[in-house]
């Protein structure tokens, strides 16, 4: 079994991160773990966050062996190129190319089907008809508690201000409700109504 992890729009050039993949190709997975761990290139280290998870993929999605594991192919093609330019004598400017890499790695097994372990895949729970009669009644008693909520007159608040005097307030529900009663009114008192002072 094949198992592979791609690696794209990697900001160095093909021609530079192929040096890295021709020597990975055919080591087993630890070894290739080593070999980059140690490895002076700079693209050592993103290749080895790319074997981590190629075997992580391996493992949790097929339930692979790591010890059975080897790089089978490292396939380094061109990805998208970004133009900048240089300026030169003369007022003039000269086109400069920033390559980018796409990276696949594919992993595969030594022997066929060696300490492979069974993956449980994750089931996906249909609703049955009567949970979905429960769920209905629920949103519908919910919509009835806000709707009940709506209809019960504004709260006026109170609080005590310096000198003893008790102001009363009220919520800015109550003046919502008076401004859409007065936007629907027509002619002389929709322009009263629209005024802020009541």
């Amino acid at each position: 079994m094949q198992v592979s992890a791609k690696l794209n729009n990697y900001r160095k050039s093909p021609r530079k991160v192929r040096l890295v993949a021709d020597m990975l190709k055919g080591l087993d997975v630890k070894k290739a773990e080593d070999q980059l761990k140690y490895l002076i290139k700079g693209s050592a280290s993103s290749f080895e966050k790319l074997l981590k998870s190629a075997v992580a993929n391996a493992e949790n999605n097929f339930g692979l062996n790591k010890d059975n594991l080897y790089v089978k192919e490292v396939i380094v093609n061109e990805g998208a190129r970004l133009k900048r330019w240089l300026p030169r004598a003369y007022g003039r400017a000269s086109l400069l190319l920033k390559r980018t890499s796409r990276v696949e790695m594919i992993l595969a097994e030594r022997v066929e089907g060696k300490d492979r372990k069974q993956v449980k895949k994750q089931e996906i729970k249909e609703i049955k008809a009567e949970d979905k009669v429960k769920i209905e009644s629920t949103k519908k008693e919910s919509e009835k508690e806000a709707a009940k909520e709506e209809r019960k007159p504004a709260r006026i608040a109170t609080r005590s201000v310096a000198g003893g005097e008790i102001v009363k307030e009220r919520e800015e529900k109550e003046f919502l409700d008076e401004k859409k009663k007065a936007g629907e009114q027509k002619g002389f008192l929709k322009k009263v109504f629209r005024r802020k002072s009541m």
